[in-house]
């Protein structure tokens, strides 16, 4: 029984691992454009923030096991895959330039709560971007 257990451990973790990014699936609009705390991410609108894009893009790629999904901020949409250091679990964030706003959703591929680490990354993020 341990031992198919372990299996069962070992074979999600390896397919945590190697399980393919979709961008037709995780770039895609930020859904709707207001400050919201969910289970497995988050959403934040910076008003009036649009034209900081390219600087919270070098922000997100200063990350690390960070790396760009699709976009850049010529297109006005970028989205990235953060990869937890131990289990190597995806996240997947996306900035978007919309209106003047700059809209940020952050979110989890596995599970159903990522125990705040998309908002503690997002909110890092934004200091930073306060900073400079």
């Amino acid at each position: 029984m341990a031992l198919a257990i372990f299996a069962l451990v070992a074979g999600f973790a390896g397919w945590v691992r190697v399980a393919p990014s979709d961008p037709a699936r995780w770039h895609v609009p930020v859904p709707k454009a207001e400050n919201r705390d969910m289970a497995g991410g988050v959403i934040r609108v910076l008003d009036g923030k649009g034209d900081r894009l390219s600087d919270l893009d070098a922000i997100i790629r200063d990350t690390p096991r960070t790396r760009v999904l699709a976009g850049k901020p010529e297109d006005g949409r970028v989205t990235y895959v953060t990869r937890s250091k131990l289990w190597r679990f995806p996240d997947y964030t996306t900035i978007e330039a919309r209106e003047g706003d700059l809209l940020v959703h952050a979110r989890l591929r596995f599970g159903q709560s990522d125990m705040g680490v998309n908002r503690a990354r997002v909110a890092a993020w934004l200091e930073r971007l306060d900073r400079g």
